[in-house]
């Protein structure tokens, strides 16, 4: 599997570079359409998309292509399709350490327990110990594939050449449990919350992040873009401050009958009673906490900038990627999220 995984990385980053060095999509700029990519995650980033307020805000015309893994969204900012979308802290590594000249804005969530090692029913493991052998499924070249060789590696002492690991996007990932294809998985709701209820917890992501590097997803965008179209980016980030604002004041109220969740549901799929529950499982920072030093007003010292520093760390030592940067902090602004506080 290493030598599918070098292959992976290599591959990427062959074709990162070449469409941020020409500036993203010009024709997108003067006929004020963009298109932008989302993951299959809760919260309540998919449910501003939902109802409109993004393009209400912005005055753009926004196309939203949907993408069930870390692996195919890096490969659209690859190609030059999207300016602007979600990764992982680990994808964000790697796409920065090999070119891709694009800032973080805005962190998603703090992941902690909505991404797990779950083992099935039957599986016949019910220790780390027992994955050896085993065919344990995760979305490559996303956190759940980072932690999983985090947890194999540096936690349990286990080769990952020991263990079948298998590149399945969430969909895929719940075909494949149902089957009785697979073993295990690491992966997030709402594919997590349906493999739960015939599977039970291995580890999960806050437990690996605490005992090595914690993992986010962000919003990501082009820098030549964002630079070019602040005004949009400032309005972009003020939807998202109020719908962060909005769902920490009353996440209570977010279930399964809520409009919210309902809408949610009916963007990213599952089931709206699961997509409920997992919501409870990450922590989403508001404006404040975004342009604060503990997250993407910290430098060094800030949440974000050491998750996708570590994580290059660990890349570069598995030879996931070839080099890694002296800083990353280019890659990284408050300025938005400083902008949507106010």
């Amino acid at each position: 599997m290493k030598n599918v995984r070098g292959m992976l990385w290599k591959a990427l980053a062959a074709t990162v570079v070449l469409p941020f060095v020409l500036g993203g999509t010009p024709a997108q700029a003067q006929d004020k359409t963009i298109t932008i990519g989302y993951q299959t995650i809760v919260g309540p980033f998919p449910t501003a998309i939902a109802d409109g307020s993004f393009e209400k805000a912005t005055g753009y015309k926004i196309k939203w292509r949907q993408f069930t893994s870390a692996g195919d969204i890096s490969a659209a900012f690859a190609s030059g399709d999207i300016p602007i979308g979600v990764l992982g802290s680990t994808g964000i590594a790697a796409a920065t350490s090999n070119g891709v000249d694009v800032e973080l804005f805005w962190v998603l969530d703090n992941i902690g327990k909505s991404e797990q090692l779950v083992a099935r029913n039957g599986s016949g493991i019910n220790k780390p110990a027992d994955l050896v052998g085993k065919k344990v499924a995760v979305p490559f070249v996303s956190t759940s594939h980072f932690h999983l060789l985090i947890a194999l590696e540096k936690i349990w002492h286990i080769p990952p050449s020991k263990v079948q690991i298998l590149n399945m996007k969430p969909p895929e990932i719940v075909a494949a449990w149902t089957r009785g294809d697979i073993d295990a998985a690491y992966v997030w709701p709402p594919a997590l919350t349906t493999i739960l209820k015939t599977g039970k917890t291995i580890i999960t992501s806050e437990e690996v992040g605490a005992k090595s590097v914690p993992t986010f997803d962000g919003i990501i965008a082009n820098r030549k873009w964002a630079a070019e179209h602040k005004d949009f980016m400032v309005a972009f980030t003020k939807v998202l401050a109020k719908s962060y604002a909005d769902y920490n004041a009353h996440k209570a109220n977010w279930t399964a009958a809520s409009p919210e969740v309902k809408a949610m549901t009916k963007l990213v799929g599952g089931d709206a009673a699961d997509n409920a529950d997992a919501l409870k499982l990450l922590s989403y920072p508001d404006a404040k906490e975004q342009a604060s030093a503990e997250w993407l007003g910290g430098g060094k010292k800030g949440k974000a900038l050491g998750a996708i520093t570590q994580s290059a760390e660990f890349l570069k030592s598995q030879h996931q990627i070839n080099t890694m940067l002296p800083d990353y902090s280019p890659y990284v602004t408050a300025q938005y999220a400083e902008a949507a506080e106010k």
